[in-house]
């Protein structure tokens, strides 16, 4: 892969301002039409829109999209996104219709099977080798190279925050603040955390859990846990060690979009998503 890969935690992407930023519309710039026939500047169809990324064509062939691979740009100018595996983040300049992106950085996942991890390589290198030309139609759009090499989308409204009480969260990844992995095969989808009256219960992996959970100002103060006894084959135990490691102390929290992030004191990451949640 040619493309330089810097590990980040989310967190860090936002706060550092590298997530697309997009700068503003020079006069003559390229405009598109919004649904109500109204005439709108391509960075303003652009933006405020989560794109899923339904393809990718270089040299002639085309490649498509792993489920969950995406582009948001927000209206302030940031957004995130997957492209097929990791959180990624990165700087745009769009001048009219013309769209130029900056170096790639991304989390540092694992994900199984080499589908993801290829197509995130071919997007990731795709993306940074040049200029493209943007079309917005409808709930579509494309960049365009002069090459002709080009990425398809598909927009998709926003979702309204799911709340942190009362939604079971399914936990489905552990890391250290720098690099984050997915869960272990034998408890992928199988573990949860459901917090509400001040508790928090769910699965560790192996053994139920329960808890006081106090959520304030952006962090939850955990109380000891209370679990059962059961003992499970490695991997579970191994997952429900590094969860444990939130309890009996405080752990900052982000909801967004369907995605629950909780940063413990010692740095440990736990990522999370609702049902529906990507």
């Amino acid at each position: 892969m040619h493309t330089q890969r810097v590990t980040l935690t989310l967190t860090a992407l936002a706060s550092a301002g590298l997530l697309l930023t997009a700068c503003g519309s020079e006069s003559g710039a390229g405009s598109d039409r919004d649904s109500g026939g109204r005439s709108v500047t391509t960075e303003q169809a652009l933006t405020g829109v989560r794109w899923n990324v339904e393809s990718l064509t270089v040299g002639g062939k085309k490649h498509d999209a792993p489920e969950g691979a995406y582009l948001k740009i927000g209206k302030d100018g940031k957004a995130a996104g997957s492209y097929g595996c990791n959180h990624a983040g990165t700087t745009v300049s769009v001048k009219g219709d013309t769209v130029d992106f900056g170096e790639t950085q991304t989390t540092m996942m694992a994900c199984e099977g080499g589908g993801r991890m290829k197509f995130e390589e071919k997007l990731t290198r795709a993306l940074g080798a040049g200029r493209f030309t943007a079309k917005v139609d409808g709930d579509r759009m494309t960049l365009t190279t002069a090459e002709g090499d080009r990425v398809a989308f598909t927009s998709q409204p926003a979702e309204p925050d799911a709340p942190l009480t009362g939604t079971k969260w399914t936990v489905n990844g552990i890391g250290d603040g720098r690099t984050a992995a997915t869960l272990p095969k034998a408890v992928s989808g199988k573990v949860s955390l459901t917090f509400d009256d001040g508790k928090v219960r769910g699965n560790l992996g192996c053994n139920d859990v329960s808890a006081k959970a106090e959520a304030k100002d952006g962090r939850i103060t955990f109380g000891k846990p209370v679990t059962t006894r059961k003992m499970c084959p490695g991997d579970a135990m191994t997952t429900e060690r590094k969860l444990l490691k939130l309890f009996d102390g405080q752990a900052r929290y982000e909801v967004r979009e369907g995605t629950l992030k909780l940063t413990a004191d010692d740095g440990t990451v736990i990522t999370a998503n609702t049902e529906n949640g990507s």
